[in-house]
């Protein structure tokens, strides 16, 4: 057969929530993610599995998530969330019956679903989806990939040192939970730097010579990234979170009149290709598959027989009605047909196998590479885990067949060199989603503890290890990239603005006791206690020596 593939890469991430609220913002991000995306996730590969079609697929867990997933409290709390939702879903069955209300079926549906759920997690997965994704990997049905420890915005940290933290404490976190070394690895947000001399966005500081993403990526041995379209050809970036985020677009209207696209190139998203100058495989990803699922608008996740995600019953916040049209009039919409859902998904995957095949129609060879947030798939798209299982089905018995990304490259090794230029894959291709006049103050805050954790490493040995491990969590959390995307979009912004301006008060206050040098007192002693309570993030904590505390 030809080599042509398809590479599916699902990157799922959730910022640190744990003691850290619960609804609207906090532990229920956690608990709608894994009830409604990563179990219907490994079900949908489990059965492929079953039927003797290995999935391939590529799917991005972050450090950040991995160790909450792991955590006895996330196990507790997520199985206390979904008893929850089952009694909920009978509330409203008894509450429906006496009245004779036509949603009565869909409150046994929504029962029965959330039992599925909380059995799979308990029986099925024995409480660890974390080890239901390694199990995959070790089979060789799925490719799991790695991150930055917190997913830091790369481009617009300040010190390459904190680059390659993030990047070390990602793979130390892959390895004690995967049992391997990654080999790809997803930069988050696709935002990619190269080298030249670089000074921050604000003061008047001398530039200074920094480092590639992609030479600290060779440098911490990753084996492979990826890259959004434009980077490649030099256009403008669609601005894959567009679509979801009405904040975006009035922050987009600000700044495009800033922002000047380059001419297009004559260069194809259908190859890996190496980066200049460090020669570090890349893949690209394709816009056209990728509009299908991206756009709730122009894509299938907007059919008027899928679920709408944004109307809830109360109290309990059951979702009842279905899409219905593009009117947001919520008033409008009709309530939802699972089985007339279902029906719609075979068409849909159909579609989507031909999108494909019709991508690589002229050419001996190539890989189409679709890049998702994972969380698209069951969460915001009801139905997109089961359209998954049906797409990869039709694909499997195609001319383009399902193939990982570390696979790709044994198949098709790349050997043009490519110079990227600097980008992501928000609106307009660069950093306004994340640095503008809302986050410019997160930023500096970054930038001080920056500077206050290179006089620390400067201190050399002897200092306490148990402060140490809290600042560098507390370094890490501030780092996020979802504190500045959350106040930019509106979605969560006060939560944001307290998570990151929380991080940076404890992690100041810390530094301070490591470079003061000074014994802690009993007060010092409480709060230092509180924050390991808080911010248990990660047990280990890998130095730039490579030491662990």
């Amino acid at each position: 057969m030809p080599d042509k593939y398809f590479s599916l890469v699902l990157h799922s991430h959730i910022p640190y929530v744990m003691a850290h609220g619960s609804w609207p913002h906090g532990m229920d991000w956690l608990y709608e993610a894994a009830a409604e995306t990563y179990i219907p996730l490994l079900d949908v590969f489990e059965r492929l599995a079953a039927e003797g079609i290995a999935p391939r697929v590529n799917l991005g867990l972050t450090p950040v998530l991995m160790a909450q997933l792991k955590d006895p409290e996330f196990v507790r709390g997520f199985g206390e969330y979904l008893r929850m939702k089952i009694g909920v879903a009978d509330r409203d069955g008894a509450g429906f019956r006496q009245t004779g209300h036509p949603l009565l079926p869909l409150t046994v549906y929504w029962g029965d679903w959330y039992r599925k759920i909380l059995h799979d997690f308990t029986e099925r997965f024995h409480g660890d989806i974390v080890d239901g994704f390694r199990s995959l990997q070790d089979r060789g049905q799925i490719e799991v990939l790695t991150s930055a420890a917190t997913h830091g915005y790369f481009p617009l940290l300040e010190k390459d040192a904190s680059i390659r933290h993030q990047i070390r404490q990602g793979r130390h976190v892959y390895r004690r939970y995967m049992g391997r070394e990654a080999r790809g690895f997803w930069i988050p947000e696709c935002a990619y730097r190269p080298g030249y001399p670089w000074k921050p966005p604000f003061g008047e500081g001398q530039a200074y010579p920094r480092a590639g993403v992609d030479q600290l990526l060779k440098e911490e041995e990753i084996g492979y990234f990826f890259v959004d379209s434009h980077l490649l050809k030099g256009g403008e970036a669609k601005g894959v979170y567009l679509d979801r985020f009405p904040g975006l677009k009035l922050l987009w209207e600000k700044s495009k009149k800033e922002y000047k696209p380059a001419d297009d190139l004559e260069r194809d998203a259908y190859s890996g290709y190496l980066a200049h100058p460090s020669n570090l495989p890349f893949f690209v990803r394709d816009e056209v598959s990728g509009a299908q699922v991206w756009s709730r608008y122009m894509g299938y996740p907007g059919d008027g027989l899928y679920l709408e995600f944004h109307k809830k019953h109360f109290p309990g916040g059951m979702r009842y009605w279905r899409i219905t049209s593009s009117d947001p009039d919520l008033a409008l919409k009709q309530q939802y047909d699972p089985a007339a859902a279902a029906a719609r998904l075979d068409e849909h995957a159909s579609h989507f196998a031909a999108v494909v095949e019709s991508a690589l129609k002229d050419r001996e060879s190539g890989v189409v590479v679709a890049l998702y947030d994972a969380e698209l798939f069951g969460h915001w798209w009801f139905e997109g885990p089961e359209w998954l299982y049906r797409t990869i089905k039709k694909l499997d018995r195609g001319p383009v067949r399902p193939l990982t990304a570390s696979a790709c490259l044994e198949k098709l090794p790349p050997t043009t060199i490519i110079s990227l230029p600097e980008g992501s894959w928000g609106q307009g291709g660069f950093h306004w989603t994340w640095l503008n006049d809302e986050t410019a103050w997160v930023w500096k805050d970054i930038y001080r503890i920056e500077e206050a954790e290179e006089k620390i490493r400067a201190r050399g040995a002897g200092l306490d290890k148990r402060v140490l491990r809290q600042f560098y969590r507390e370094k890490f959390l501030l780092e996020s990239s979802d504190w500045p995307f959350l106040i930019s979009t509106w979605t969560a912004r006060d939560y944001a603005e307290h998570r990151a301006a929380e991080h940076f008060s404890r992690a100041l206050e810390l530094a301070g006791w490591l470079l003061s040098g000074r014994a802690l007192t009993p007060a010092d002693e409480a709060r230092l206690a509180a924050y390991e309570k808080e911010d248990s993030l990660f047990e280990e904590i890998v130095l730039s020596d490579g030491t662990v505390i």
